[in-house]
């Protein structure tokens, strides 16, 4: 089973940047780039958990603070030459509310 959860507006996260949503299952990062576009990820990076939600929002990628990885914010998917996946989170907007689906063993 899984289920929609609001999690705030699109104007609570800053241009760029990130939120953290806590679950049962883990944080999960929200993002907002500079177009407005907004992203949901696991916050934690690949490559040695890094806080993905601490790392620099630049087009619709972040660049994990501890070692400089490169992760597709679409799709969680670290960029070549370096490997790994963060899980990826369906996000939609309705009249500016960010809702993103998770598993109901995540919800908090």
């Amino acid at each position: 089973m899984s289920k929609w959860i609001e999690v705030g507006r699109v104007e609570d996260i800053p241009s760029r940047g990130a939120r953290i949503l806590k679950t049962e299952g883990g944080d999960v990062a929200v993002f907002r780039s500079a177009d407005d576009r907004v992203f949901a990820l696991d916050d934690r990076c690949p490559h040695r958990g890094g806080p993905l939600s601490q790392g620099i929002v630049h087009g619709w990628k972040v660049t994990c603070p501890l070692h400089n990885w490169v992760i597709e914010l679409a799709n969680g998917n670290a960029v070549a030459p370096d490997k790994g996946c963060a899980t990826k989170y369906p996000v939609r907007i309705k009249d500016g509310v960010i809702s993103l689906h998770l598993a109901a063993n995540l919800v908090a």
